[in-house]
């Protein structure tokens, strides 16, 4: 199995201050972690691969922006997602929709008002559950990863996710649902 450490900190201030053989050390300690991220979110291994390449790229440029050396992993897998994101966009945005997938503006507007229904249920959730929901259904993050990032065990990770969960659930079940015009009669017509 490929090594899932990152580089240690001191590597890391190195790179920060423009150390040539910490930057070297820095991109291809990352490297493996970056890519088995980028493989697990991109639709395609090309895509992945392009990501990749684009997140060493950024790190390589932009280290000296890292606030903190532990953020090294949660930066570097933003970036990945982003780009993965950016890719499945553009390829979905150059294919022609098939009239069926094509939606009425009340089926947007109805999606959006769920959305903020979602929002609205998660940013009731206390910090630590909020954080934890976030970082594993929202952000992708594996289990060990996110109980790692938190410094929590990962008992306590799936504990707190189990219950920011239920209680995003209860409170969704709970709020009366959207609905637009349709079926409701009020006019007496």
């Amino acid at each position: 199995m490929a090594d899932s450490t990152w580089p240690g900190e001191h590597v890391i201030v190195g790179a920060q201050h423009g150390d040539l053989e910490s930057i070297t050390a820095l991109v291809s300690g990352s490297h493996p972690n970056v890519r088995r991220f980028a493989r697990s979110l991109c639709a395609t291994p090309e895509d992945a691969e392009d990501a990749v390449q684009e997140a060493l790229i950024i790190l390589y440029r932009k280290i000296g922006m890292l606030r903190a050396t532990g953020a090294l992993a949660s930066w570097m897998f933003r970036i990945v997602r982003n780009e993965c994101l950016r890719r499945a966009r553009k390829i979905r945005d150059s294919a022609p929709l098939p009239d069926a997938a094509v939606r009425s503006a009340e089926d947007e507007v109805i999606q959006r008002l769920e959305a903020g229904r979602v929002a609205a249920a998660i940013a009731e959730l206390p910090d630590d559950q909020r954080r934890v929901l976030i970082m594993r259904d929202v952000q992708g993050y594996s289990g060990r990863m996110a109980a790692d990032v938190l410094g929590i065990t990962t008992a306590a990770m799936k504990s707190r996710l189990h219950r920011a969960r239920a209680t995003v659930q209860q409170a969704l079940s709970s709020t009366p649902e959207v609905t637009l015009g349709g079926d409701d009669d009020r006019n007496g017509d």
